[in-house]
């Protein structure tokens, strides 16, 4: 888009016009260094853009996001309702629902890692390990034992004797696969009412002859009736929460 609205420019202005404008130039370069300071600021620059080009994947995968959102893309699944709640805005209720629930643990990083950090009191690694703390604390609790041994058997680490020894590299797989677990019951969960709406539609239509009528343009309606009436984005959004609590 930026730059077909620039090639507009140049076709409609005139030649003089683009000759009186100063137009500023953008240059790129590699240049040599020997100062040990220059190359050590380069780094942690680096090292910055790395950190947030994996900002969503620490998001999704260190947070309470992965249960949610696949607990209300199963609800939209067994509801049958095709694209309704677009994916827009389920994200955005499981972005929100994530920061209610993460508040705790990001009010201590602040607390205990940022403002010393940025106070100069602590250097970047230490507060790179108060920031870890409560973020390690809140996986610990998700996680299943099972999970956890799987992920050290296949690391081949000795036991540890506690779950401080867990190198980061070993929980947060296995918190991943301890949240899709339980997201994954929660889903089978949701299915079974709107599965017995189904089966109830589709035997009626059969006793009535009805064959040609896709069952599925029946049932759609109770689906959602059913779960307006029993009140179900409120019981949905607090069991889940409740969940980590």
């Amino acid at each position: 888009m930026v730059a077909c609205l620039f090639a507009v420019v140049l076709v409609i202005l005139p030649k003089d016009a683009l000759q009186a404008q100063s137009v500023p130039r953008i240059s790129i370069g590699v240049d040599q260094s020997s100062k040990p300071e220059d190359i050590a600021v380069s780094l942690q620059i680096l090292l910055i853009m790395t950190v947030l080009a994996l900002a969503p994947a620490i998001l999704i995968l260190m947070t309470s996001f992965t249960r949610i959102i696949v607990v209300l893309y199963f609800t939209r699944q067994a509801l049958g309702t095709n694209q309704m709640p677009p994916n827009q805005l389920l994200i955005g209720l499981a972005l929100f629902l994530t920061f209610f629930i993460m508040k705790p643990a990001l009010e201590q990083i602040h607390e205990e890692a940022f403002l010393p950090y940025i106070s100069e009191e602590i250097t970047q690694k230490q507060a790179f390990d108060q920031a870890m703390i409560p973020i390690r604390d809140f996986m610990v609790k998700q996680t299943k034992e099972q999970d956890l041994g799987i992920f050290m058997k296949i690391s081949q680490m000795q036991k540890p004797a506690n779950i401080d020894e867990v190198p980061n590299s070993v929980l947060i797989p296995s918190f991943v696969i301890s949240e899709l677990r339980t997201a994954f019951q929660i889903g089978f969960v949701l299915y079974i009412p709107f599965l017995v709406i189904d089966m109830v539609i589709a035997g009626v239509l059969m006793s009535m002859g009805m064959m040609m009528l896709p069952p599925v343009m029946i049932s759609l309606p109770f689906k959602i009736l059913l779960f307006v009436l029993v009140d179900g984005w409120n019981l949905l959004v607090g069991s889940v929460v409740n969940g980590f609590f």
